[in-house]
């Protein structure tokens, strides 16, 4: 196979999902839908931007090549993206992990209604839906895509595992597409496959976390033909000869996804939209990850992986002003 280099979320955010089930018992943001002020919006978006930066390193650090009027968007709907990718770390019971999405359901179908219940993210969504033209379905698939992995944590092909990062990964790049009024089949075909990468490439970045909780994140059509044994992955927690092969194979994947992306732009040699560049920057950190993978021979326990790569922050504005990932 051709290396990566030539073809070309975490334990801490289950924390915060905690901290946030509190948060929500409070009398500052109850659930009860109310009409809010603008002081109430204005914390709203700060409680976001803050949300990002803790929990979402790359995307706090790619949010700032938006203009300056879109940044409080895009933290509403990445914060509604975390709030809904740390419930299953967040919940002891299913059932109870099933409660908070039932909130979100009903929180989108009266933020849609002008009604938002007074929570922070909801709040900020509720005045991004009013500044952009943004579809509920999108919303509503995160959520039922989330439910799923309630009950279904692994995958058994490589077919589900993209059909379930399309609705999570790629969903939240259709709306920051229609968010920048950049919608376009061309681009929402590139956003896409950088969606279906990068939750490929979080995956295996975040291996070791799920691999403690007993949950085997690389399809089991893959592990089985490398012949992974999983038990001893979860009790071990060491890398092997099967299971290395088995994390190139889905890396690889990965990457093929990103050059698809790539190629969606080949008519204009490879340059992006300079509008809808900030989203597409943010394949650089799901490069960062695949070649940081390599660099260790695809051992995802290593401890390097779990480490920020300083490099980042230049190949990130170095690719925005370039308009190519």
């Amino acid at each position: 196979m051709v290396p990566l280099r030539q073809c070309h979320a975490t334990a801490r955010l289950a924390g915060h999902a905690r901290r946030l089930g509190r948060l929500w018992r409070s009398k500052a943001f109850s659930t009860t839908p109310c009409v809010h002020s603008s002081v109430g919006v204005s914390e709203a978006a700060n409680y976001c931007k803050d949300l990002v930066r803790r929990h979402d390193y790359e995307s706090f650090l790619t949010s700032q090549l938006y203009p300056q009027l879109y940044r409080p968007r895009y933290y509403a709907l990445r914060a509604f993206y975390i709030e809904l990718a740390t419930i299953k770390e967040a919940v002891s019971q299913t059932t109870l992990g099933q409660g908070r999405l039932v909130f979100w359901r009903n929180a989108i179908k009266d933020i849609f209604k002008n009604a938002p219940p007074r929570h922070p993210v909801a709040i900020a969504l509720h005045q991004t839906t009013q500044n952009s033209h943004l579809a509920q379905y999108h919303f509503q698939r995160m959520i039922e895509a989330r439910e799923e992995e309630l009950f279904s944590p692994t995958h058994l092909t490589v077919e589900s595992m993209t059909a379930h990062a399309e609705s999570t990964s790629s969903t939240f790049f259709y709306l920051v597409l229609s968010m920048l009024f950049q919608e376009s089949a061309m681009l929402s075909h590139a956003a896409s496959h950088l969606g279906v990468a990068q939750s490929f490439a979080t995956f295996l970045r975040a291996f070791s976390f799920h691999a403690s909780r007993g949950v085997m994140v690389i399809p089991a059509e893959i592990t089985a033909k490398h012949g992974v044994n999983q038990q001893e992955v979860f009790s071990k927690r060491a890398t092997s000869k099967e299971l290395e092969d088995a994390v190139f194979e889905l890396a690889t994947i990965a990457n093929d996804n990103v050059i698809t992306a790539r190629e969606m732009f080949k008519e204009t040699g490879g340059k992006v939209p300079q509008a809808a560049m900030p989203l597409f920057s943010a394949a650089i950190p799901v490069m960062s990850i695949l070649t940081r993978l390599e660099s260790v021979d695809f051992d995802v326990f290593h401890p390097s992986l779990q480490g920020r790569d300083w490099k980042l922050p230049w190949r990130v504005y170095t690719s925005y002003y370039n308009r190519r990932f």
